[in-house]
């Protein structure tokens, strides 16, 4: 490697989410942040001002846009366009590559102001919001919203996705440039030494009961109906069987009061987090509209078996009887059948929780970030021997002042 290739690079990261935030986006972004920066490149991220912001200090290389909350997701809000701002800032702090990680207005202002400015841009594919329309009453959207999100990918020099499954999908719909940025664990965090005798008496275990568990936002694009339709059979059918759902969102208080068998408890994050995964034995997972599902190997690390789609983490990690259950897609007879079928052989369900932890082993986030500056530095050298994308004017995004 020549020492032009070593050399560390100006990496600017823009995302309308990022934690205290909790999101698999947010996650993703924080693992991304932290590990470019590990290997010796300058990091500034562009996020909107989070309500938490009133209570600290901004962290350093954290640039702050102002946002507004996102109908439906408590807590979340989306960045405005703020095209100048971004201009002057590219100007001040010129970065060598830029990443764009969402779609929202503020994710185009980027786009545009990175290509108007001839840096290079990678775009990530974090989110099915074509999917998620048809849960909301907007399925009348979904092509024009796929139209939209094909447009503003193709536009930039590569867009990143986090299976080979959704990069071979993306391009039988036209996408273009489009490669592969995995998902790791951590499995420090994440780790069956954390599961943890108090939490499961609070749950009302047995010593030897089984725990039914669901992480995730507790919300229709979620498919939370399967998961509680599930439970309930699971737990006709084996009396000593424990539910609990982890997580928050819009359904979560009207599920309650119908499903009064089920301890929803709200949401975790950190040790907490870990130490409620570690708790559990067996992962429901009916979600149908993941990129990726980064809640399906974190359970994998805290040694649970899976039960879960045929799709994206599911399909990439889960090997069918050995270290979980994958089932047809959307076949919810099948889902409900095969998690009934596990709970009935205890045993099998704790072997499989140990050879899902080994699974999981080996999904390092230091290999994946490696991989993403090896493209981040593609990019970079390769601008320079073909025509940027297509820039846009700048009036085609809302100007909103100078600085940021």
């Amino acid at each position: 490697m020549d020492n032009q290739h070593e050399q560390p690079l100006r990496i600017a990261v823009v995302t309308e989410t990022f934690p205290p935030e909790i999101n698999g986006v947010a996650n993703t972004m924080q693992q991304l942040v932290t590990g470019l920066a590990e290997r010796g490149h300058h990091l500034f991220l562009v996020r909107p001002r989070q309500v938490t912001d009133r209570r600290r200090r901004t962290p350093r290389g954290h640039f702050l846009v102002p946002g507004l909350p996102i109908p439906g997701y408590r807590g979340l809000r989306f960045g405005l366009p703020v095209y100048w701002r971004l201009r002057h800032l590219w100007l001040r702090l010129r970065p060598d590559v830029l990443y764009v990680a969402t779609q929202g207005p503020l994710g185009h202002a980027a786009l545009n102001a990175g290509l108007n400015a001839s840096i290079p841009v990678i775009t990530g594919f974090h989110t099915q919001f074509h999917q998620y329309s048809q849960h909301y009453g907007l399925g009348l959207l979904t092509r024009p919203i796929e139209q939209t999100l094909r447009n503003f990918h193709n536009r930039s020099d590569a867009t990143l996705v986090p299976t080979a499954a959704l990069r071979t999908q993306l391009h039988e719909s036209g996408f273009r440039n489009v490669h592969v940025f995995s998902r790791g664990v951590d499995t420090a965090l994440f780790d069956p030494a954390r599961r943890s005798a108090a939490l499961r008496r609070d749950w009302g275990c047995e010593p030897d009961s089984l725990v039914a568990l669901y992480v995730g936002r507790i919300a229709a694009e979620k498919n939370i109906h399967l998961a509680l339709e599930t439970m309930d059979a699971l737990g006709a059918r084996l009396p000593s069987l424990r539910c609990v759902l982890v997580g928050d969102g819009p359904e979560r208080a009207r599920l309650a009061r119908n499903h009064p068998n089920c301890r929803f408890v709200g949401a975790r994050v950190g040790e907490e987090l870990a130490a409620h995964y570690a708790s559990g034995d067996l992962f429901l997972f009916p979600s149908l509209t993941e990129t990726f599902g980064n809640v399906v190997t974190e359970a994998m690390a805290s040694g649970l078996a899976v039960c879960a789609f045929d799709y994206a983490a599911a399909h990439e990690h889960i090997h069918a009887g050995v270290n979980g259950q994958l089932v047809p897609f959307d076949d919810a007879e099948q889902f409900v059948a095969r998690a009934l079928a596990l709970v009935e052989q205890p045993e099998q369900v704790r072997a499989m929780g140990k050879a899902a932890r080994s699974t999981a082993a080996a999904l390092s986030w230091s290999r994946v970030i490696a991989g993403v500056e090896e493209r981040l530095r593609d990019v970079v050298g390769g601008r320079s021997a073909r025509p940027a994308p297509k820039a846009v004017e700048a009036a085609e995004t809302a100007p909103s002042g100078n600085g940021v």
